[in-house]
């Protein structure tokens, strides 16, 4: 039996005010509430297309990544140009074997194309495009 719930992801953040600048000026999200008083820098949700994730201020942040956030786009070297003129800086591509084909920032594998980049609090972001959408 499938449990009916909402899922929404949660994005650990060190400075909350420039993980919002991030979130909504670079990446297009809307702030839907924020905290206040006390918890005005712990956490607020936004809504990113149709989907809601929230930012959130741990005491005390992981060493490690656990997962990452994949956007799913139409047209990948137009996201990448754009967030590129964001100034979003993104990391080297990797080669899943001797078919990939790297343009930029961008690995190309007969199932899609996948570019990878980090937030302003290191949290790591992929934008994908599906195979069937090149």
């Amino acid at each position: 039996m499938a449990m009916r719930a909402q899922m929404v992801t949660l994005v650990p953040i060190r400075n909350m005010s420039r993980g919002i600048r991030f979130y909504t000026k670079v990446l297009g999200a809307k702030v839907n509430s924020r905290g206040t008083g006390p918890m005005k820098n712990f956490w607020a949700s936004l809504q990113l297309g149709g989907t809601e994730f929230w930012l959130v201020a741990p005491s005390k942040r992981e060493k490690r990544t656990l997962a990452y956030t994949t956007l799913v786009v139409k047209n990948i070297r137009s996201a990448v140009k754009r967030l590129a003129r964001a100034r979003v800086k993104f990391t080297r591509p990797e080669r899943m074997g001797p078919e990939t084909r790297v343009e930029g920032p961008i690995a190309f594998e007969s199932f899609g194309a996948a570019a990878f980049f980090k937030d302003t609090e290191g949290n790591l972001w992929m934008l994908w495009q599906s195979a069937s959408g090149m």
